[in-house]
């Protein structure tokens, strides 16, 4: 009987197990899984927080609904009557103190038409111009390893990308646009500059794709996020499941795998599946050689903050989920999410809930990390009245700290990704990479590198 341990139970060593005990079971393979998570619970990144009031997820605070396999997986666990999708409304840009508006049809900031980039109340007549050149400009240069932002520049010109774009896409990706690149971010739009000499006519060639997926795009479940991973946990029937406990030294033993756990316990499996984020990952190797690979990936740290308020949600602007700060406003934080108007099963009597999230990028942010609790919500609050002229006293404030604890996809990524893979298959078979450290970071693409990893390991197996 062969035994595979997964290392980290967050989302994707989740559905690595439930995946590998499904097609374990579909092949009759004889196999022992274990899941080692250092928390006394599991979710990773992925928790919910309760107060008799609200319902808050101090991660990611939903999943992609469109993304491949997602929906199929949710009616797989028996979670359908458990799902919330996202209220619909406009985003905005807060820029010189006014919210403006992300014109419709666009997606990241980017006009997926001509009529969109001309109702743009962001971009000056000059700007929407140079915008257009898109329509006429092959591309001649570009590669999906070439930064997202210099591609972008490209076909649209600087001052689209700065003040419409970089504002929400940054947000998504946590970094510098022109330090991230189009394979980590956006890979599809080079494919439509390349097939349709356009982005724009790329985006309108595949309207109805983009229009079936526009409402409704995000989903959560009535108990939060963590009502997820729980039940994923307890549908694992073939799992030993050991929590509270680290993996302390990965050790190769002949064609197996010596595993020292904080609890003085010894584990000695076939394969290894290694979900956690790098920085962790790579202390439970006693290998100098792989340190130079290690040594190039990157993380970036962010602050969250959620104010609720005891007044109505509706004091906010009438349909609006939430904004992203530009570069030439006065707020300190990088985005606010109105999660009471986004998320109505979060407030149980709707009342004002909103997120705000003071990022690295911004010019403040190593003092925004020195400051206590109470100097964080000082801020925000003072960000809250200038945004929405919201002055009441909060009924609660809760901060969220994750620092370096954020995978950021820089230029180098990919490659360095390939080649510490391409080391561990050299001199440690059957340990194999997973997680949003190295392929992906949003909550449905950790999903699908979960199944992926499931199936290759399945597949090993005699």
């Amino acid at each position: 009987m062969k035994t595979i341990a997964i290392v980290g139970g967050g989302i994707t060593g989740l559905c690595a197990l439930y995946e590998m005990e499904k097609q374990a079971r579909a092949q009759q393979q004889d196999v022992q899984f274990i899941l080692i998570e250092k928390q006394q619970t599991v979710g990773g990144k992925l928790k919910t927080v309760y107060t008799d009031e609200w319902a808050m997820e101090t991660g990611a605070d939903s999943i992609v609904a469109r993304h491949p396999g997602v929906l199929s997986f949710v009616k797989e666990l028996g979670m359908e009557s458990e799902l919330v999708y996202n209220e619909t409304g406009i985003s905005y840009i807060h820029t010189n103190d006014e919210l403006h508006g992300i014109p419709l049809n666009s997606t990241f900031g980017i006009p997926m038409s001509v009529e969109s980039l001309m109702a743009s109340t962001l971009i000056s007549d000059e700007g929407k111009a140079r915008a257009l050149q898109d329509v006429t400009t092959p591309n001649t240069t570009f590669t999906k390893d070439h930064s997202i932002g210099e591609f972008l520049e490209f076909c649209f010109g600087e001052e689209l990308v700065k003040k419409q774009i970089a504002p929400v896409l940054s947000g998504v990706y946590s970094g510098n646009l022109y330090e991230l690149s189009i394979a980590s971010t956006i890979p599809y739009l080079i494919d439509y500059k390349n097939e349709y000499g356009s982005i724009i006519k790329g985006f309108e060639a595949n309207r109805e794709k983009f229009e079936k997926a526009n409402d409704k795009k995000f989903i959560s479940f009535k108990g939060g996020l963590s009502s997820f991973m729980t039940r994923i946990e307890q549908s694992l029937t073939k799992t030993e499941v050991i929590k509270g406990v680290e993996l302390e030294l990965l050790e190769k033993k002949g064609t197996q795998y010596a595993l020292y756990l904080s609890n003085c316990d010894i584990r000695y499996v076939d394969h290894v599946v290694l979900t956690t984020p790098h920085d962790v990952t790579r202390r439970f190797f006693r290998d100098d050689a792989l340190s130079p690979y290690f040594d190039n990936f990157r993380n970036g740290s962010a602050i969250t903050l959620y104010v609720g308020y005891d007044v109505p949600d509706a004091v906010l602007p009438a349909d609006g989920t939430g904004f992203i700060v530009s570069h030439n406003s006065s707020l300190q934080c990088n985005a606010c999410t109105w999660t009471s108007r986004k998320w109505k099963h979060t407030s149980k009597h709707a009342k004002l809930l909103v997120r705000l999230f003071y990022k690295d990028v911004h010019p403040r942010y190593e003092e925004f990390k020195a400051m206590s609790d109470e100097q964080l919500i000082a801020v925000a609050k003072q960000d809250i009245a200038t945004s929405l002229h919201v002055t009441d006293e909060p009924a609660l404030a809760h901060v969220t700290k994750w620092i370096d604890q954020m995978p950021r996809y820089d230029l180098a990524h990919r490659q360095t990704r390939d080649a510490l893979v391409a080391k561990l298959a050299e001199h440690y078979p059957n340990v194999t990479l997973a997680g949003c450290s190295f392929y992906g970071v949003g909550v449905g693409a950790c999903m699908q590198n979960g199944r992926d990893v499931a199936t290759h390991v399945i597949s090993t197996i005699s």
